[in-house]
């Protein structure tokens, strides 16, 4: 358990980039350099991360933990791979509440809220290519999209997420594999604790005060299908006015800079979202936003190629990642772009950012190291 720990543990030190680069470092280390899996195990545990809503790369590290050393194993890869990312976010989030007034730290949010319009719009246009190829799907988007511009608000995200599904089900079945006949045995004891928290834990929050920042960020990672990017609209309405817009996309790109999971943009939420006891609001929600994702891969863990193959629940599938585009493009708007872009000279460094990030290829990190210096130049003029 503790040599699992220690290479995840080493990894989340220097894995930037994102999920698809940290897939990239798994296979690196898991596959071609310590022989744990073949490629085509490999690719198959990738594929069941796309399938499942969740935090994807951490899903495959959770999945190459359990393969290792069963849930022990996979619990020190999570804890291994998450705990630098953690550990930094809750720092960051200590200084930004210290010099919240300062405004050379202002200056600095507002670059890497025009940052956050760079990764949020091109993060946009990536999944539109890669889930929006038919007249239907293209439609759910801009369905979602229209929806929740006009009408923002968690329900109405979670309604128009199940209408996408319904209607994926019943007209994008036939683009699907051909049925199975092998009947699918899923794992009772976490896909039944994963429905019991889903539906039982909102009434407990209205009982129970205590149990109402747990409840949001797990609902956030329930439906958090399509990246990491997207659990930025859904935290962003579950937020709602409970956090300063600033705050909000400040921990948003800081998410981008750090290695590690994105979904540890949760951690910095939950340190502003409980000041009486700050740590435990980040533990909190952090536990909270991963559970979902890794109690649903237990669930289907052992053969899930059987459930992927139901041309409906491929299809549903399908549905459910073309609404999450729209979800996306409603999100670069709102909270995003109004909140960053006031000048003919942000939507300029926008643009440069757009040249830097598709052009030249320029690192994450570099990026944020010039958004940051063009905010306190900004500030300085």
């Amino acid at each position: 358990m503790f040599t699992i720990f220690k290479l995840f543990f080493l990894l989340g030190w220097v894995s930037f980039g994102g999920p698809a680069a940290h897939i990239g470092y798994f296979r690196q280390t898991f596959v071609e350099k310590l022989k744990w899996l073949d490629d085509q195990e490999y690719g198959q545990i990738v594929a069941l991360s796309q399938f499942l809503p969740g935090p994807g790369s951490s899903q495959v590290g959770f999945a190459l933990g359990y393969k290792r050393g069963g849930l022990p194993g996979a619990l020190a890869a999570f804890l291994g791979f998450t705990l630098p990312s953690i550990l930094i976010m809750i720092g960051l989030a200590v200084v930004a509440s210290q010099i919240t007034q300062n405004d050379l730290f202002q200056s600095i949010v507002h670059g890497l809220k025009l940052l956050a319009v760079v990764v949020v719009a091109d993060a946009a246009w990536g999944m539109y290519k890669n889930f929006c190829k038919s007249t239907l799907t293209v439609g759910l988007c801009i369905l979602t999209a229209t929806m929740l511009l006009i009408a923002p608000s968690i329900i109405m995200q979670i309604g128009i997420l199940l209408l996408a599904a319904m209607i994926g089900s019943r007209y994008l079945k036939q683009t699907q594999p051909k049925p199975t006949s092998q009947a699918f045995k899923p794992s009772y004891p976490p896909l039944f604790l994963f429905v019991a928290l889903l539906i039982g834990l909102p009434f407990a929050a209205q009982l129970m005060p205590s149990v109402a920042l747990f409840n949001d960020f797990y609902q956030a990672g329930s439906l958090v299908f399509g990246g990491g990017h997207v659990v930025l609209p859904l935290l962003q309405n579950i937020v709602g006015d409970q956090l300063s817009q600033d705050s909000f996309l400040t921990g948003y790109a800081a998410a981008q800079a750090v290695p590690g999971p994105m979904f540890t943009f949760a951690t910095y939420i939950g340190y502003e979202l409980l000041p009486s006891n700050p740590i435990a609001g980040s533990l909190i929600a952090t536990f909270a936003v991963f559970l979902p994702g890794f109690l649903l891969l237990l669930a289907v863990l052992k053969n899930w190629q059987t459930l992927a193959q139901k041309p409906r629940v491929a299809g549903a599938l399908i549905g459910v990642n073309a609404a999450v585009v729209g979800l996306l493009i409603a999100a670069l708007y709102q909270p995003v772009f109004i909140s960053a872009v006031f000048t003919a000279y942000d939507i300029a460094l926008v643009l440069v950012g757009f040249f830097l990030l598709k052009q030249l290829k320029l690192p994450i990190i570099w990026l944020v190291l010039t958004f940051i210096l063009a905010g306190i130049v900004t500030g300085l003029v």
